[in-house]
């Protein structure tokens, strides 16, 4: 991530949270909504960190980006993602229950983050669309969805998640191996033809996904006459399970 665990620590002591809600986005990645004993402050794109702690002592925490757009409640959203051999994740997806309490510790992270001002494109791949999502639902929260633009690159629409609420005109999804029905453009990766052109100068792009993603899709922007210093990436690797 942008910052690390322990750039958050002291100013962001741990806080228990309640599990009260848990919805499935994709057959690997589900939602958990926590609610908090007061209201969390925070800013779209940032992310918290979650430590699970066994009987014996030992812990293991992992860092989430929050979904959630940023409105002064006192609960908040985490998709998670299971990973092959994610020791949080795993237990996040087949252990904790609504009702059960987690210790998490943020927001962290001032650099991947938009305040609802100014122009921004959001491309994600994969589960790299969760920061992305707090930033959609900051736009129209706000009513200023003319802001932003958002590309999502997901293999299949069995892997798109919020797949209820993304869909707006707003949003453009890519899919890499298979279409859902209707959808003209060919299964295949990102490319040029899928940037939005023009690109306003004015613009700031938030890109977010695995390293590979990531790096195709900032080359791809520079590629297209964009900036580097305009780009904010921030890529998900193993840390995330």
């Amino acid at each position: 991530m942008a910052d690390s665990v322990a750039d958050a620590a002291p100013r962001n002591p741990w806080k228990h949270a309640t599990v009260v809600g848990i919805r499935p986005e994709t057959p690997r990645a589900k939602t958990l909504r926590l609610r908090f004993d007061q209201p969390v402050e925070h800013m779209a794109g940032q992310y918290f960190v979650v430590r699970l702690t066994a009987p014996d002592g030992y812990t293991a925490q992992r860092s989430y980006s929050c979904a959630s757009a940023p409105d002064g409640s006192d609960e908040l959203e985490l998709t998670i993602e299971l990973l092959e051999g994610g020791e949080v994740s795993t237990y996040l997806h087949d252990v904790v229950e609504p009702g059960d309490e987690l210790e998490v510790r943020g927001p962290i992270g001032g650099w991947f983050v938009w305040n609802g001002e100014h122009p921004a494109l959001m491309i994600g791949g994969g589960s790299g669309v969760v920061p992305l999502m707090a930033m959609l639902r900051h736009a129209r929260n706000l009513g200023r969805s003319d802001l932003v633009r958002l590309l999502v690159s997901v293999r299949s629409p069995a892997d798109l998640y919020y797949s209820d609420e993304l869909p707006g005109p707003e949003t453009t999804v890519v899919y890499t191996r298979e279409n859902p029905p209707g959808v003209q453009r060919a299964p295949g990766r990102l490319g040029a033809g899928d940037l939005p052109d023009p690109l306003d100068e004015d613009t700031t792009i938030y890109v977010c996904g695995s390293p590979d993603f990531a790096d195709t899709a900032t080359d791809l922007l520079i590629a297209s006459g964009v900036a580097a210093e305009r780009i904010r990436v921030e890529r998900f690797g193993p840390t995330g399970t």
